[in-house]
Protein backbone atom coordinates (compact mmCIF):
# COMPACT_ATOMS: atom_id res chain seq x y z
CA UNK A 1 0.00 0.00 0.00
CA UNK A 2 3.03 2.13 -0.11
CA UNK A 3 1.79 3.93 -3.32
CA UNK A 4 -1.49 4.87 -2.02
CA UNK A 5 -2.48 8.26 -1.55
CA UNK A 6 -4.10 8.41 1.81
CA UNK A 7 -6.06 11.96 1.71
CA UNK A 8 -7.73 10.80 -1.74
CA UNK A 9 -8.45 7.09 -0.43
CA UNK A 10 -9.78 7.74 2.88
CA UNK A 11 -11.68 11.00 2.31
CA UNK A 12 -13.57 9.67 -0.49
CA UNK A 13 -14.40 6.31 1.55
CA UNK A 14 -15.68 8.94 4.00
CA UNK A 15 -17.62 10.97 1.75
CA UNK A 16 -19.03 8.03 -0.27
CA UNK A 17 -20.25 6.35 3.01
CA UNK A 18 -22.04 9.32 3.80
CA UNK A 19 -23.33 10.22 0.69
CA UNK A 20 -24.84 6.30 0.60
CA UNK A 21 -26.18 6.79 4.23
CA UNK A 22 -27.79 10.44 3.68
CA UNK A 23 -29.49 9.19 0.16
CA UNK A 24 -30.53 5.59 1.40
CA UNK A 25 -32.43 7.38 4.91
CA UNK A 26 -33.87 9.98 2.25
CA UNK A 27 -34.55 8.05 -0.57
CA UNK A 28 -37.87 10.48 -2.03
CA UNK A 29 -36.54 14.09 -0.63
CA UNK A 30 -33.08 13.10 -2.46
CA UNK A 31 -34.62 12.15 -5.72
CA UNK A 32 -36.93 15.28 -6.01
CA UNK A 33 -33.97 17.38 -5.21
CA UNK A 34 -31.48 15.72 -7.64
CA UNK A 35 -34.14 15.84 -10.25
CA UNK A 36 -35.71 19.46 -9.63
CA UNK A 37 -31.71 20.39 -9.79
CA UNK A 38 -31.54 17.89 -13.04
CA UNK A 39 -34.44 20.03 -14.32
CA UNK A 40 -33.00 23.00 -13.56
CA UNK A 41 -29.64 22.80 -15.18
CA UNK A 42 -31.20 21.83 -18.47
CA UNK A 43 -33.31 24.75 -18.43
CA UNK A 44 -30.54 27.10 -18.08
CA UNK A 45 -27.63 25.17 -19.30
CA UNK A 46 -28.88 22.57 -21.84
CA UNK A 47 -27.48 24.84 -24.92
CA UNK A 48 -24.40 24.81 -23.09
CA UNK A 49 -23.99 21.27 -22.66
CA UNK A 50 -25.13 20.44 -26.39
CA UNK A 51 -22.19 23.39 -27.70
CA UNK A 52 -19.88 21.27 -25.42
CA UNK A 53 -20.92 18.15 -26.61
CA UNK A 54 -20.73 18.44 -30.19
CA UNK A 55 -17.42 20.61 -29.87
CA UNK A 56 -15.92 16.97 -28.46
CA UNK A 57 -16.95 15.60 -31.82
CA UNK A 58 -14.96 18.29 -33.93
CA UNK A 59 -12.24 18.34 -32.03
CA UNK A 60 -12.02 14.80 -31.76
CA UNK A 61 -12.10 14.57 -35.76
CA UNK A 62 -10.12 17.40 -36.37
CA UNK A 63 -7.09 15.69 -34.41
CA UNK A 64 -7.43 13.17 -36.98
CA UNK A 65 -6.18 15.68 -39.82
CA UNK A 66 -3.47 17.39 -37.86
CA UNK A 67 0.04 17.56 -38.07
CA UNK A 68 -0.28 15.50 -34.45
CA UNK A 69 -2.06 12.89 -35.92
CA UNK A 70 1.08 10.54 -35.68
CA UNK A 71 2.34 11.51 -32.36
CA UNK A 72 2.15 7.96 -30.29
CA UNK A 73 1.35 7.45 -26.88
CA UNK A 74 4.74 6.53 -24.96
CA UNK A 75 6.61 8.04 -27.44
CA UNK A 76 7.99 7.84 -30.71
CA UNK A 77 9.36 4.13 -30.23
CA UNK A 78 6.10 2.65 -27.94
CA UNK A 79 4.83 -0.43 -29.26
CA UNK A 80 1.33 -1.14 -28.18
CA UNK A 81 0.67 -3.30 -25.46
CA UNK A 82 -2.80 -5.28 -26.42
CA UNK A 83 -3.84 -6.33 -30.30
CA UNK A 84 -6.50 -4.45 -31.72
CA UNK A 85 -9.30 -7.15 -30.99
CA UNK A 86 -8.30 -7.15 -27.59
CA UNK A 87 -8.37 -3.10 -27.34
CA UNK A 88 -11.34 -2.88 -28.84
CA UNK A 89 -13.01 -5.36 -26.95
CA UNK A 90 -11.93 -4.01 -23.52
CA UNK A 91 -12.70 -0.74 -24.38
CA UNK A 92 -15.85 -1.37 -25.62
CA UNK A 93 -16.83 -3.72 -22.52
CA UNK A 94 -15.89 -1.07 -20.12
CA UNK A 95 -17.49 1.66 -21.86
CA UNK A 96 -20.70 0.86 -23.46
CA UNK A 97 -21.81 -2.82 -23.75
CA UNK A 98 -24.07 -3.18 -20.58
CA UNK A 99 -25.77 -0.20 -21.56
CA UNK A 100 -26.77 -1.45 -25.13
CA UNK A 101 -28.28 -4.74 -23.46
CA UNK A 102 -30.59 -2.32 -21.06
CA UNK A 103 -31.76 -0.21 -23.68
CA UNK A 104 -30.75 -1.89 -27.21
CA UNK A 105 -34.70 -3.20 -27.05
CA UNK A 106 -36.60 -0.61 -25.09
CA UNK A 107 -35.14 3.02 -26.29
CA UNK A 108 -36.32 2.47 -30.11
CA UNK A 109 -39.73 1.03 -28.70
CA UNK A 110 -39.83 4.11 -26.21
CA UNK A 111 -38.88 6.35 -29.07
CA UNK A 112 -41.45 4.67 -31.63
CA UNK A 113 -43.99 5.32 -29.02
CA UNK A 114 -43.48 8.77 -28.04
CA UNK A 115 -41.12 11.96 -28.80
CA UNK A 116 -42.18 15.16 -30.47
CA UNK A 117 -42.86 15.73 -33.91
CA UNK A 118 -44.18 12.07 -34.32
CA UNK A 119 -46.33 11.97 -37.37
CA UNK A 120 -49.18 9.51 -36.10
CA UNK A 121 -49.54 6.53 -38.33
CA UNK A 122 -46.41 6.90 -40.24
CA UNK A 123 -44.36 3.77 -39.18
CA UNK A 124 -41.58 4.40 -41.22
CA UNK A 125 -40.72 7.74 -40.29
CA UNK A 126 -41.30 7.12 -36.91
CA UNK A 127 -39.17 3.76 -36.73
CA UNK A 128 -36.30 5.70 -38.76
CA UNK A 129 -36.31 8.69 -35.85
CA UNK A 130 -36.36 6.29 -33.36
CA UNK A 131 -33.16 4.50 -34.38
CA UNK A 132 -31.43 7.73 -35.11
CA UNK A 133 -32.56 9.08 -31.82
CA UNK A 134 -30.96 5.68 -30.63
CA UNK A 135 -28.10 6.11 -32.28
CA UNK A 136 -27.50 9.53 -31.29
CA UNK A 137 -27.38 9.03 -27.56
CA UNK A 138 -25.28 5.64 -27.67
CA UNK A 139 -22.92 6.79 -30.56
CA UNK A 140 -20.35 9.38 -31.69
CA UNK A 141 -21.21 11.83 -29.10
CA UNK A 142 -20.37 10.05 -26.04
CA UNK A 143 -17.59 8.33 -27.82
CA UNK A 144 -16.36 11.31 -28.76
CA UNK A 145 -16.12 12.71 -24.89
CA UNK A 146 -14.47 9.40 -23.86
CA UNK A 147 -11.94 9.80 -27.28
CA UNK A 148 -11.19 13.24 -25.96
CA UNK A 149 -10.40 12.96 -22.17
CA UNK A 150 -8.96 9.75 -22.86
CA UNK A 151 -6.49 10.97 -25.30
CA UNK A 152 -5.54 13.99 -22.23
CA UNK A 153 -5.20 11.11 -20.26
CA UNK A 154 -2.75 9.02 -22.28
CA UNK A 155 -0.43 11.77 -23.30
CA UNK A 156 -0.23 13.19 -19.64
CA UNK A 157 0.76 10.29 -18.37
CA UNK A 158 2.59 8.53 -20.59
CA UNK A 159 4.40 11.65 -22.70
CA UNK A 160 4.77 13.61 -20.04
CA UNK A 161 5.02 11.00 -16.81
CA UNK A 162 2.26 12.13 -14.54
CA UNK A 163 0.01 10.17 -12.12
CA UNK A 164 -3.25 9.01 -14.20
CA UNK A 165 -5.38 11.65 -11.95
CA UNK A 166 -7.45 14.51 -13.38
CA UNK A 167 -5.72 16.59 -11.41
CA UNK A 168 -2.49 16.10 -13.91
CA UNK A 169 -4.52 16.96 -16.81
CA UNK A 170 -5.26 20.93 -15.47
CA UNK A 171 -1.78 22.57 -15.90
CA UNK A 172 1.04 23.27 -13.18
CA UNK A 173 -1.02 25.30 -11.32
CA UNK A 174 -3.86 22.85 -10.56
CA UNK A 175 -1.58 20.26 -9.99
CA UNK A 176 1.23 21.94 -8.02
CA UNK A 177 -1.55 23.08 -5.68
CA UNK A 178 -1.71 19.78 -3.19
CA UNK A 179 -5.25 20.61 -1.60
CA UNK A 180 -6.72 21.53 -5.00
CA UNK A 181 -5.00 18.58 -6.65
CA UNK A 182 -7.03 16.19 -4.10
CA UNK A 183 -10.23 18.00 -4.91
CA UNK A 184 -10.74 17.43 -8.01
CA UNK A 185 -9.32 13.82 -7.88
CA UNK A 186 -11.87 13.26 -5.36
CA UNK A 187 -14.62 14.27 -7.06
CA UNK A 188 -13.38 11.97 -10.18
CA UNK A 189 -13.36 9.35 -7.89
CA UNK A 190 -16.77 10.10 -6.49
CA UNK A 191 -18.52 10.43 -9.80
CA UNK A 192 -16.34 6.98 -10.98
CA UNK A 193 -17.41 4.82 -8.29
CA UNK A 194 -21.12 6.10 -7.91
CA UNK A 195 -21.82 5.88 -11.42
CA UNK A 196 -20.33 1.89 -11.84
CA UNK A 197 -22.43 1.65 -8.53
CA UNK A 198 -25.53 2.96 -10.23
CA UNK A 199 -25.54 0.92 -13.51
CA UNK A 200 -24.33 -2.13 -11.01
CA UNK A 201 -27.38 -1.85 -9.10
CA UNK A 202 -29.38 -1.19 -12.29
CA UNK A 203 -27.89 -3.93 -13.67
CA UNK A 204 -29.37 -6.18 -11.08
CA UNK A 205 -32.76 -5.39 -11.30
CA UNK A 206 -32.42 -6.32 -14.87
CA UNK A 207 -30.95 -10.13 -14.43
CA UNK A 208 -33.89 -10.16 -11.37
CA UNK A 209 -36.63 -9.03 -13.60
CA UNK A 210 -35.52 -11.35 -16.49
CA UNK A 211 -34.72 -14.34 -13.82
CA UNK A 212 -38.60 -13.60 -12.92
CA UNK A 213 -39.75 -13.48 -16.23
CA UNK A 214 -37.97 -16.32 -17.70
CA UNK A 215 -38.14 -18.87 -15.07
CA UNK A 216 -40.26 -17.26 -12.56
CA UNK A 217 -37.58 -16.37 -10.07
CA UNK A 218 -38.53 -13.92 -7.25
CA UNK A 219 -37.80 -10.68 -7.82
CA UNK A 220 -36.71 -10.67 -4.11
CA UNK A 221 -34.41 -8.77 -2.10
CA UNK A 222 -32.41 -11.28 -1.03
CA UNK A 223 -32.22 -13.00 -4.90
CA UNK A 224 -30.84 -9.37 -5.49
CA UNK A 225 -28.39 -9.57 -3.05
CA UNK A 226 -27.27 -12.64 -4.49
CA UNK A 227 -26.87 -11.78 -7.67
CA UNK A 228 -24.53 -8.78 -6.32
CA UNK A 229 -22.66 -11.18 -4.51
CA UNK A 230 -22.15 -13.09 -7.29
CA UNK A 231 -20.53 -10.14 -9.26
CA UNK A 232 -18.53 -8.83 -6.84
CA UNK A 233 -16.89 -12.07 -6.38
CA UNK A 234 -16.04 -12.61 -10.04
CA UNK A 235 -15.46 -9.05 -10.06
CA UNK A 236 -12.90 -9.61 -6.94
CA UNK A 237 -11.06 -12.71 -8.49
CA UNK A 238 -10.92 -10.78 -11.94
CA UNK A 239 -8.80 -8.07 -9.82
CA UNK A 240 -6.42 -10.24 -8.28
CA UNK A 241 -6.19 -12.06 -11.54
CA UNK A 242 -4.74 -8.34 -13.32
CA UNK A 243 -5.35 -6.25 -16.14
CA UNK A 244 -4.35 -9.14 -18.86
CA UNK A 245 -5.69 -11.98 -16.96
CA UNK A 246 -8.57 -10.89 -15.81
CA UNK A 247 -10.15 -7.73 -17.53
CA UNK A 248 -8.33 -8.77 -20.80
CA UNK A 249 -9.84 -12.65 -20.88
CA UNK A 250 -13.69 -11.21 -19.36
CA UNK A 251 -13.63 -8.65 -22.44
CA UNK A 252 -12.83 -11.66 -24.75
CA UNK A 253 -15.55 -13.69 -23.36
CA UNK A 254 -17.88 -10.66 -23.71
CA UNK A 255 -17.30 -9.94 -27.23
CA UNK A 256 -17.93 -13.30 -28.06
CA UNK A 257 -21.29 -13.93 -26.19
CA UNK A 258 -22.38 -10.42 -27.90
CA UNK A 259 -21.21 -11.30 -31.09
CA UNK A 260 -22.98 -14.33 -30.72
CA UNK A 261 -26.46 -13.42 -29.55
CA UNK A 262 -26.11 -10.72 -32.27
CA UNK A 263 -26.07 -12.54 -35.20
CA UNK A 264 -28.37 -14.99 -33.55
CA UNK A 265 -31.37 -11.88 -34.18
CA UNK A 266 -30.13 -11.06 -37.07
CA UNK A 267 -30.41 -14.46 -38.46
CA UNK A 268 -33.24 -15.96 -37.01
CA UNK A 269 -35.27 -12.59 -37.03
CA UNK A 270 -36.62 -10.57 -39.71
CA UNK A 271 -33.25 -10.30 -41.50
CA UNK A 272 -34.46 -8.60 -44.73
CA UNK A 273 -36.42 -5.89 -42.89
CA UNK A 274 -33.48 -5.43 -40.19
CA UNK A 275 -31.13 -4.87 -43.71
CA UNK A 276 -32.89 -2.53 -45.25
CA UNK A 277 -33.76 -1.02 -42.41
CA UNK A 278 -30.12 -0.30 -41.47
CA UNK A 279 -29.26 1.00 -45.02
CA UNK A 280 -32.39 3.64 -44.62
CA UNK A 281 -31.13 4.07 -40.93
CA UNK A 282 -27.75 4.87 -42.14
CA UNK A 283 -29.12 7.46 -44.28
CA UNK A 284 -31.39 9.17 -42.13
CA UNK A 285 -28.74 9.65 -39.27
CA UNK A 286 -26.36 10.90 -41.78
CA UNK A 287 -28.88 13.62 -43.29
CA UNK A 288 -30.11 14.23 -39.99
CA UNK A 289 -27.36 14.05 -37.28
CA UNK A 290 -26.60 18.13 -37.71
CA UNK A 291 -30.22 19.04 -37.01
CA UNK A 292 -30.74 16.01 -34.22
CA UNK A 293 -27.60 17.09 -32.32
CA UNK A 294 -28.05 20.42 -32.21
CA UNK A 295 -31.76 20.09 -31.35
CA UNK A 296 -32.61 22.42 -27.74
CA UNK A 297 -36.45 21.93 -27.63
CA UNK A 298 -37.07 25.43 -27.48
CA UNK A 299 -39.98 26.03 -29.77
CA UNK A 300 -41.58 22.99 -27.50
CA UNK A 301 -43.36 22.74 -24.69
CA UNK A 302 -42.82 19.74 -23.46
CA UNK A 303 -39.49 18.04 -21.27
CA UNK A 304 -38.35 15.05 -23.67
CA UNK A 305 -34.97 16.49 -24.54
CA UNK A 306 -34.56 16.62 -20.92
CA UNK A 307 -35.05 13.42 -20.00
CA UNK A 308 -33.45 12.02 -23.01
CA UNK A 309 -30.80 13.38 -24.43
CA UNK A 310 -29.38 16.14 -21.76
CA UNK A 311 -29.19 13.34 -19.74
CA UNK A 312 -27.91 10.89 -22.27
CA UNK A 313 -24.96 14.18 -22.56
CA UNK A 314 -24.29 14.67 -18.87
CA UNK A 315 -24.18 11.08 -18.13
CA UNK A 316 -21.45 10.47 -20.60
CA UNK A 317 -19.78 13.41 -18.96
CA UNK A 318 -20.02 11.98 -15.57
CA UNK A 319 -18.96 8.18 -16.91
CA UNK A 320 -15.99 10.19 -18.64
CA UNK A 321 -13.40 9.66 -15.69
CA UNK A 322 -14.10 6.27 -15.10
CA UNK A 323 -14.05 4.96 -19.06
CA UNK A 324 -11.77 7.48 -20.25
CA UNK A 325 -8.74 6.53 -18.12
CA UNK A 326 -9.15 2.94 -18.19
CA UNK A 327 -9.21 3.51 -22.38
CA UNK A 328 -6.06 5.73 -21.50
CA UNK A 329 -4.59 2.74 -19.45
CA UNK A 330 -4.54 0.19 -22.34
CA UNK A 331 -4.01 2.76 -25.67
CA UNK A 332 -0.06 2.53 -24.99
CA UNK A 333 1.78 2.22 -27.99
CA UNK A 334 -1.25 4.27 -30.28
CA UNK A 335 -1.06 7.09 -32.06
CA UNK A 336 -3.68 9.75 -32.07
CA UNK A 337 -5.13 8.97 -35.38
CA UNK A 338 -5.54 5.07 -33.89
CA UNK A 339 -6.61 6.35 -30.92
CA UNK A 340 -9.29 8.34 -32.37
CA UNK A 341 -10.01 5.76 -34.69
CA UNK A 342 -10.60 3.27 -32.27
CA UNK A 343 -12.24 4.82 -29.42
CA UNK A 344 -14.42 6.88 -31.66
CA UNK A 345 -15.59 5.50 -35.25
CA UNK A 346 -15.41 1.94 -33.92
CA UNK A 347 -17.55 1.79 -31.35
CA UNK A 348 -20.11 3.92 -32.95
CA UNK A 349 -20.46 1.41 -35.73
CA UNK A 350 -21.07 -1.47 -33.02
CA UNK A 351 -23.70 0.51 -31.95
CA UNK A 352 -25.13 1.51 -34.78
CA UNK A 353 -25.24 -2.75 -35.99
CA UNK A 354 -26.07 -3.40 -32.26
CA UNK A 355 -29.29 -0.55 -32.18
CA UNK A 356 -29.77 -1.36 -36.24
CA UNK A 357 -30.25 -5.41 -35.02
CA UNK A 358 -32.06 -5.47 -32.26
CA UNK A 359 -33.46 -1.86 -32.45
CA UNK A 360 -35.57 -3.18 -35.71
CA UNK A 361 -36.05 -6.78 -34.63
CA UNK A 362 -37.80 -5.19 -32.04
CA UNK A 363 -39.98 -2.39 -33.76
CA UNK A 364 -40.61 -5.19 -36.69
CA UNK A 365 -42.61 -7.09 -34.05
CA UNK A 366 -44.51 -3.82 -33.34
CA UNK A 367 -45.76 -2.75 -36.11
CA UNK A 368 -46.64 -5.84 -37.49
CA UNK A 369 -47.86 -6.78 -34.09
CA UNK A 370 -46.86 -10.39 -33.96
CA UNK A 371 -45.92 -9.79 -30.22
CA UNK A 372 -46.78 -7.51 -26.98
CA UNK A 373 -43.46 -6.60 -26.82
CA UNK A 374 -44.65 -2.74 -27.21
CA UNK A 375 -47.15 -3.25 -23.99
CA UNK A 376 -44.69 -5.10 -22.06
CA UNK A 377 -41.82 -2.35 -22.70
CA UNK A 378 -44.26 0.30 -21.41
CA UNK A 379 -45.10 -1.27 -18.17
CA UNK A 380 -41.73 -2.66 -17.21
CA UNK A 381 -38.34 -1.90 -20.06
CA UNK A 382 -36.00 -4.10 -18.01
CA UNK A 383 -37.42 -7.60 -19.05
CA UNK A 384 -37.75 -5.67 -22.93
CA UNK A 385 -34.39 -7.63 -24.00
CA UNK A 386 -35.92 -10.81 -22.83
CA UNK A 387 -39.54 -10.08 -23.95
CA UNK A 388 -37.86 -9.99 -27.38
CA UNK A 389 -36.89 -13.30 -27.40
CA UNK A 390 -40.12 -14.77 -27.19
CA UNK A 391 -41.15 -15.23 -31.04
CA UNK A 392 -37.96 -16.75 -31.23
CA UNK A 393 -36.92 -20.29 -31.23
CA UNK A 394 -34.87 -21.84 -28.22
CA UNK A 395 -36.03 -18.52 -26.53
CA UNK A 396 -34.95 -19.91 -23.31
CA UNK A 397 -31.57 -20.61 -24.01
CA UNK A 398 -31.01 -17.53 -25.82
CA UNK A 399 -32.43 -15.57 -22.48
CA UNK A 400 -29.86 -17.78 -20.24
CA UNK A 401 -27.00 -16.43 -22.79
CA UNK A 402 -28.10 -12.76 -23.01
CA UNK A 403 -28.50 -13.80 -19.08
CA UNK A 404 -24.56 -14.29 -18.57
CA UNK A 405 -23.67 -11.94 -20.80
CA UNK A 406 -25.13 -9.17 -18.88
CA UNK A 407 -23.25 -10.69 -15.59
CA UNK A 408 -20.05 -10.85 -17.40
CA UNK A 409 -20.54 -7.25 -18.48
CA UNK A 410 -21.46 -6.18 -15.33
CA UNK A 411 -18.06 -8.02 -13.64
CA UNK A 412 -16.00 -6.13 -16.33
CA UNK A 413 -17.32 -2.78 -15.44
CA UNK A 414 -17.12 -3.26 -11.86
CA UNK A 415 -13.19 -4.57 -12.14
CA UNK A 416 -12.46 -1.50 -14.72
CA UNK A 417 -14.35 0.81 -12.14
CA UNK A 418 -12.09 -0.86 -8.62
CA UNK A 419 -8.93 -0.48 -11.07
CA UNK A 420 -9.65 3.23 -11.91
CA UNK A 421 -10.85 4.52 -8.76
CA UNK A 422 -7.50 2.51 -7.56
CA UNK A 423 -5.30 4.23 -9.82
CA UNK A 424 -6.79 7.92 -9.40
CA UNK A 425 -6.45 7.26 -5.37
CA UNK A 426 -2.79 6.18 -6.19
CA UNK A 427 0.43 8.48 -4.86
CA UNK A 428 2.54 8.41 -7.77
CA UNK A 429 2.75 7.56 -11.74
CA UNK A 430 1.01 5.05 -12.85
CA UNK A 431 2.51 3.82 -16.47
CA UNK A 432 1.97 1.02 -18.73
CA UNK A 433 2.61 -1.88 -15.90
CA UNK A 434 -0.33 -1.39 -13.25
CA UNK A 435 1.17 -0.50 -9.97
CA UNK A 436 -1.98 0.41 -7.78
CA UNK A 437 -2.18 -1.33 -5.07
CA UNK A 438 -3.96 -4.92 -4.98
CA UNK A 439 -5.27 -4.03 -1.30
CA UNK A 440 -7.10 -0.43 -2.65
CA UNK A 441 -8.36 -2.60 -5.85
CA UNK A 442 -9.91 -5.22 -3.75
CA UNK A 443 -11.51 -2.71 -1.66
CA UNK A 444 -13.09 -0.64 -4.23
CA UNK A 445 -14.43 -3.69 -5.76
CA UNK A 446 -16.08 -4.89 -2.56
CA UNK A 447 -17.31 -0.82 -1.58
CA UNK A 448 -18.64 -1.40 -5.15
CA UNK A 449 -21.01 -4.19 -4.44
CA UNK A 450 -21.84 -2.63 -0.75
CA UNK A 451 -23.32 0.38 -2.01
CA UNK A 452 -25.09 -1.34 -4.58
CA UNK A 453 -27.10 -3.78 -2.44
CA UNK A 454 -27.69 -0.51 0.70
CA UNK A 455 -29.39 1.46 -2.53
CA UNK A 456 -31.14 -1.53 -3.66
CA UNK A 457 -32.64 -2.29 -0.14
CA UNK A 458 -33.10 1.45 0.81
CA UNK A 459 -34.87 2.58 -2.58
CA UNK A 460 -32.12 5.55 -3.59
CA UNK A 461 -30.92 4.15 -6.81
CA UNK A 462 -32.41 6.48 -9.20
CA UNK A 463 -31.71 9.63 -6.95
CA UNK A 464 -27.85 8.56 -7.11
CA UNK A 465 -28.66 7.83 -10.86
CA UNK A 466 -30.23 11.32 -10.82
CA UNK A 467 -27.29 12.80 -8.74
CA UNK A 468 -24.32 11.69 -11.01
CA UNK A 469 -26.17 13.06 -14.19
CA UNK A 470 -26.03 16.59 -11.96
CA UNK A 471 -22.32 15.72 -11.64
CA UNK A 472 -21.11 15.53 -15.30
CA UNK A 473 -22.72 18.86 -15.93
CA UNK A 474 -19.76 20.85 -13.83
CA UNK A 475 -17.40 17.88 -14.89
CA UNK A 476 -17.70 18.66 -18.63
CA UNK A 477 -16.07 22.27 -17.81
CA UNK A 478 -12.92 20.19 -16.30
CA UNK A 479 -12.86 18.35 -19.43
CA UNK A 480 -12.94 21.45 -21.61
CA UNK A 481 -9.82 22.67 -19.64
CA UNK A 482 -7.96 19.09 -20.07
CA UNK A 483 -8.17 19.45 -23.82
CA UNK A 484 -7.20 22.51 -23.41
CA UNK A 485 -4.21 21.89 -21.77
CA UNK A 486 -3.04 18.81 -23.71
CA UNK A 487 -3.61 21.02 -27.29
CA UNK A 488 -1.16 23.12 -25.93
CA UNK A 489 1.33 20.48 -24.89
CA UNK A 490 0.39 18.97 -28.58
CA UNK A 491 1.69 22.51 -30.06
CA UNK A 492 4.65 22.44 -27.98
CA UNK A 493 6.24 18.70 -28.27
CA UNK A 494 6.12 20.07 -32.43
CA UNK A 495 7.76 23.12 -31.65
CA UNK A 496 10.74 21.26 -30.09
Amino acid sequence: MSNLSRPRFIISIVLLSFITAIVSLNSDISELFFLNLQAVLSKYLGWMIIIIANGFVIFSIYLIFTKYKNIKLGGPDAIPSYSYINWIAMLFSAGLGIGLLFYGVAEPIMHLNSYPGMIEGNNSYNAGKAIGLANLHWGLHGWAIYSSLGLCFAYASYNKKLPFRVSSLLGQKVSSNKSLAIFVDIIAILTTVLGVTTSLGLGTIQISSGLSYVFSVSESFMNQIIIIALITLIGLISVCLGLDKGIKRLSQVNMILATTLMLFIFLFGPTIFILNALIQNFGSYINTLIEAATWTEVYENSSWQDGWTLFFYTWWFAWAPFVSLFIARISYGRSIKEFIIGVLLVPSLIVFLWMGIFGNAAIFQVINETSQLNEIVNNNYTVALFALFDVYPISNIVSILALIIIVTFFVTSSDSGALVASMLSSKSHVGIHDDSPIMSRVTWAILLGIIAAVLLYKGGLTALQTSVVVCGVPFSIIVVFACVQFYKSLESEIKN
